[in-house]
């Protein structure tokens, strides 16, 4: 009985501590907030309480995207059985952009803070490979990315990396600065979250199905 109480005391500590981190990350940068201050946010006396449940704070960043990853991979694996094999190519960018925006949406009313978060963690040099390793481990996301691969018109090497980069600063993004309206009740030009990540499929969608100017 001693060791349920104590365990499920660690794990609200825990947690207070990722909601906290998620938060202050999201508002004013990672690098910008100490551990004491997290500690300190999530109502942890001690302020050593960061180091001791997460390590450093690079680790602290990891846990909080996979508390958050495992969402995102349940919606993302229910898109892929929908879709199976599907040629559009608007079938697998959906699959890329809906499930963080399935997931946001989930979350319940804003103040949300985890788009901001990634959004701060990606311009972050020393951080922003934790995000990508993350995203790298999921299986549903390489059969996303195969099967875009495999629908796309046969753009040159260059173009398609430059093509990759500017969707996924799009997806990154654009879910930060939707976030961000919402939490300060600013206008967004659109009316929910589905709707947002549709506008953002057609624009990525669109985005890779343009033609190439050749550079002079």
């Amino acid at each position: 009985m001693g060791r349920t109480v104590r365990a499920e005391r660690v794990g609200a500590t825990r947690e207070s501590i990722l909601t906290a981190a998620e938060r202050l990350f999201a508002e004013h940068g990672v690098v910008a907030v100490s551990n004491r201050q997290v500690s300190e946010a999530a109502g942890q006396g001690n302020n050593a309480a960061v180091g001791y449940h997460f390590g450093t704070k690079a680790d602290l960043v990891r846990a909080i995207v996979r508390k958050h990853a495992e969402r995102i991979e349940q919606v993302r694996l229910r898109m892929l059985a929908e879709i199976g094999d599907s040629s559009d190519v608007r079938d697998w960018v959906a699959c890329l952009v809906r499930p963080s925006a399935e997931h946001l949406a989930a979350l319940g009313s804003p103040p949300t803070w985890y788009a901001r978060f990634g959004a701060q963690v990606m311009t972050d040099p020393a951080l922003r490979e934790i995000m990508v390793d993350e995203s790298l481990t999921s299986p549903s996301l390489h059969r996303v990315i195969d099967g875009l691969n495999r629908c796309l018109p046969e753009l040159p090497a260059e173009v398609r990396a430059e093509r990759g980069d500017m969707a996924r600063q799009l997806m990154v993004h654009m879910y930060a600065e939707r976030e961000r309206a919402l939490a300060e009740g600013a206008p967004t030009p659109r009316s929910s979250w589905h709707d947002a990540a549709t506008g953002l499929i057609d624009a990525i969608v669109g985005l890779w199905l343009a033609p190439v100017t050749s550079c002079p």
